[in-house]
């Protein structure tokens, strides 16, 4: 039955299992072939919730379907409950393992005009429990700083000492069912603010401190915050007192310790925590305000930024082409980046970063042509403001590596860097500028130079170096890689240019809406033909239906818009792969009415002139005389060599028969074959019937 859009799905396992009709509940368990005992004083629900979270699908997504380990990534990102229209791809594997939950809402669409009335409609809620998005391993696309990443790969300890605080009593595995009270308050936005105002006042300042340091610390500099005297000395060094300040943080989820002796404050929590203490930076905001408003930054010659979401789909696309293979898990190859450049005549710096959050995106994957869940339900509009989602999270791409795309280093060694504070540091300052200003670079390097997390992100970048094994970039430096290469990728900002100053930017309007976490206001346009061979593409157009018609166009024109060329070769080549004229012609008006130059084109391409059957042969036999090619057909020491019905003038040879075999037989009845003119003898015994010699066709014997 339809559910009412305003009650809320059971977001613990358990309630879902209890949720369940009977028939459902027994076929889960019959499928999976679960043991209950009767004789527990749990029931039904509770005894399959705990053998559901041992499933080792969740802990290792490796072990299912592509699509189906993109799906349950991309409601992991929505929070657990994702909203569809119709049912995506790879989402049987997970409802028959108990891992992802369906069930219908209504949707109540707003009326078009005042004389229409608003229409219910139906969706799909997919529901991941509280108790598998706890466990899942950190993939590319995620935020490796965040709770959910951070929660994941803690320890028992840990995660057992952050159950219990939020249960209210000890915890008792299997430990992500008790984590699902604590991940109710961690990832509520609301409610995570609320639980950090309850902090004490020596714990809220350890917080405060660690935040500033750029939100992590090694255990001797957590000891000397909380001034903790006494000092444990372990197989790794020291060690925290469990009844310290930095215990209290860690039993809320506040502070996660990460092997072998570090502590870091979650992305979310230094986001609440930053934010009380914006007021000690505006003063150098109104600084840099007033520095900038009082001269006219305005440059000679400018490189304005483009929608990022045009190329990307143009990159999609790219990759659907034969030979155009990458591997999942590694890194895009420079060379095919380098070749994608040149193709499309642009930066191989703004190329390689596309490539790189569209591929965590999930863009290049083959789930993204069913537009039932995201990135194929994205509109092109759309696209642009995911990437730079994408991007903000940091899983994908880091400034401070020597090649940014986080694929291309080992899975063991994807060790994520501070660059995350720089880039929050960067936004405040282009949020405090508004957009059609230009500033020059200088000003928002001083900005990151004066900012008093800077020294303790300098010492960070240091420490994750000597772990990565690189040469430790500085602050400054990575933060002009964001400024002046990744922002501008992303269609954010504008870069202006003086003759031997140092360049200028200015947030773009979609950017600015961007860094305030709003959508851009643009009205998107629907797709069209501009003749009868190009095809616009709008920015109200689906992912999926792009993607529907790869084997059919060609790309043409990239800019703000993409272009797609419908042509005649295009559509031969996409009628020769199998498809027929009536899906080609879907495809195509599933994006744009067709032209008549193009309906009558697809038409004529497809219409059936003739046929032709196909047979395989070993050679060809020119016979002349028309009474000896009947003698060799008919005959029974060579009938069987050839294959009947025959073309005229000869005879096709039967695959698998041999010259030596041929010869033989024809000249025992008295025909002799003839190859390039010289008359082909044949052995006195009969060769021996291995595979290679019966095979094969070379001569073994000719006359000169």
């Amino acid at each position: 039955m339809p559910t009412p859009s305003g009650s809320a799905s059971p977001r613990r396992l358990v309630d879902i299992l209890r949720a369940l009709p009977r028939r459902e509940l027994d076929s889960l368990i019959t499928r999976l072939g679960i043991n209950i005992v009767a004789a527990k004083r749990l029931d039904e629900p509770a005894q399959l919730a705990r053998a559901l979270v041992s499933l080792p699908e969740v802990r290792d997504t490796s072990r299912l379907p592509p699509a189906s380990a993109n799906l349950l990534h991309r409601i992991a990102e929505a929070r657990g409950r994702l909203l569809v229209q119709a049912l995506p791809p790879g989402l049987e594997p997970l409802i028959a393992r108990g891992v992802v939950f369906a069930r219908v809402v209504e949707q109540k669409n707003k009326p078009r005009s005042s004389r229409s009335s608003a229409s219910v409609a139906t969706a799909v809620e997919l529901v991941l429990p509280d108790a598998y998005v706890v466990q899942l391993r950190t993939w590319e696309g995620e935020d490796p700083r965040g709770i959910r990443a951070l929660l994941a790969q803690a320890s028992f300890e840990t995660a057992s000492a952050i159950a219990s605080h939020y249960l209210g009593r000890p915890a008792t595995p299997p430990i992500s069912l008790s984590l699902e009270a604590a991940w109710e308050v961690l990832s509520d936005e609301h409610k995570l603010a609320e639980e950090i105002a309850r902090l004490a006042p020596m714990e809220r300042r350890l917080l405060e401190a660690i935040e500033r340091q750029g939100g992590e610390v090694d255990t001797e500099e957590l000891l000397d915050l909380e001034r903790e005297p006494m000092r444990l000395r372990g197989a790794v060094g020291a060690t925290p007192s469990r009844r310290g300040v930095g215990f209290a943080l860690e039993r809320r989820g506040f502070l996660i310790p990460v092997h072998p002796n570090r502590y870091l404050v979650p992305t979310e929590v230094a986001a609440i925590v930053g934010a009380a203490r914006n007021k000690e930076r505006e003063d150098r905001r109104a600084q840099i305000r007033a520095a900038i408003e009082a001269e006219d930054y305005l440059p000679r010659r400018a490189k304005f930024a483009d929608d990022p979401g045009p190329l990307a789909m143009a990159l999609a696309l790219a990759v659907r082409e034969p030979g155009m293979e990458v591997r999942p898990g590694v890194g895009t190859p420079k060379s095919l980046i380098a070749k994608l450049a040149q193709r499309f005549g642009k930066d191989v710096e703004t190329v390689a970063i596309l490539a790189g959050l569209s591929r965590v995106l999930g863009l290049w994957d083959a789930s993204a042509q069913s537009g039932a869940a995201p990135p194929g339900s994205l509109a092109i509009h759309e696209l642009g403001q995911a990437l730079y989602s994408a991007w903000w999270r940091g899983g994908a791409w880091d400034e401070a590596r020597q090649d940014p795309e986080v694929l291309r280093v080992h899975a063991d060694s994807r060790d994520a860097s501070p660059v995350g504070v720089l880039r929050e540091m960067v936004l405040d300052a282009l949020r405090e500028l508004g957009e059609g200003r230009w500033v020059p670079w200088e000003a928002l390097a001083s900005y990151v130079r004066d900012d008093t997390r800077t020294p303790g992100v300098e010492r960070l970048l240091r420490r994750w170096a000597e772990r990565a094994g690189v040469t430790p970039p500085s602050p400054i430096d990575v933060a002009r890689r964001i400024v002046l290469e990744s922002l501008p990728a992303l269609g954010m900002l504008d870069i202006g240019y003086e003759d031997d100053d140092e360049p200028s930017v200015r947030l773009t309007p979609r950017g600015r809406a961007w860094v305030l976490g709003q959508r851009a206001t643009s009205d998107p346009t629907t797709s069209h033909f501009l003749d009868s061979q190009v095809l616009r593409v709008g920015g109200a157009t689906r992912v999926s239906a792009v993607l529907a018609v790869s084997q059919l166009i060609e790309i043409g024109k990239i800019g703000e818009h993409l272009d797609l060329l419908v042509t005649a070769p295009t559509l031969a080549r996409a009628l020769s792969i199998g498809l027929e004229a009536d899906s080609v012609k879907s495809r195509i008006e599933a994006l744009a009415p067709l032209p008549d130059t193009l309906s009558r084109l697809i038409a004529q391409a497809s219409v059936v002139v003739g046929k032709g059957s196909f047979v395989q042969a070993a050679g060809f036999l020119w016979v002349d005389d028309a009474t000896i090619l009947e003698m060799l057909r008919t005959r029974r020491q060579t009938s069987d060599l050839f294959v009947d019905p025959s073309p005229p003038s000869g005879l096709l040879v039967q695959p698998g028969v041999d010259l030596e075999k041929l010869v033989r037989r024809c000249r025992s009845l008295g025909v002799e074959v003839t190859v390039e003119g010289g008359v082909v003898r044949a052995r006195s015994t009969p060769p021996s019937a291995s595979p290679s010699r019966r095979s094969s066709m070379r001569p073994p014997v000719k006359e000169p």
